[in-house]
């Protein structure tokens, strides 16, 4: 086989995720141990650049296990949600440009438990794909939180608004070794697609 059209390995990972300080421990212990387990395979961390909450447990512990993080952030968010000095940050002028910027340079998404920003994020970010702009996987991490939303999802192709190839392109797991795991076979999967 032609080596040029090999698949690429997985690179870098999108992870979307909240930004409240009031996040609860059991929250901030996942979004560490999903840092840190993308810095065990070698993947750059991308977010949305702020230090609190699940992006900074995220962030943090990644960049403490040696991996490369960038920080993708609107300059008016600086104060409210401030950087860690140690991550490596890009600074954007609107939000558009962030969600851009994070999408262009990912090869895949994580989404943690989150609010209203995230759903914005990850939503477009699956309309993308279901209007074949893209194949990069998405993986929801904790059964519980997301269960709903996957709920409201599979309800859009039970109703014929999405078709039944559409819930191939996210997947739902409860760990984070699990999302490693569910990311290289989607992502595996969408890279051998590709080539054929």
């Amino acid at each position: 086989m032609d080596q040029s059209i090999l698949p690429q390995p997985l690179k870098s990972v999108c992870v979307y995720c909240g930004s409240s300080p009031s996040a609860a421990q059991s929250y901030l212990d996942l979004a560490a141990s999903v840092g840190r387990a993308i810095a065990g395979r070698g993947w750059k961390l991308v977010y949305g650049g702020g230090g609190l909450g699940l992006m900074g447990a995220s962030a943090l512990a990644a960049h403490d296990a040696g991996g490369e993080v960038l920080g993708i952030l609107p300059r008016f968010l600086e104060t409210r949600e401030p950087p860690p000095p140690q991550i490596n940050t890009r600074r954007v002028d609107t939000m558009h440009e962030r969600k851009m910027m994070m999408f262009e340079l990912s090869d895949a998404f994580i989404v943690q438990p989150s609010g209203n920003g995230t759903l914005e994020e990850v939503v477009e970010t699956m309309s993308w794909r279901r209007l074949g702009l893209h194949s990069k996987p998405t993986v929801f991490v904790d059964k519980t939180f997301w269960g709903p939303f996957i709920a409201s999802l599979d309800h859009l192709v039970a109703e014929n608004f999405a078709p039944e190839i559409f819930k191939d392109s996210y997947a739902l797991v409860d760990t984070a070794e699990e999302c490693m795991r569910a990311l290289e076979v989607a992502h595996a999967q969408s890279a051998l697609t590709q080539v054929a």
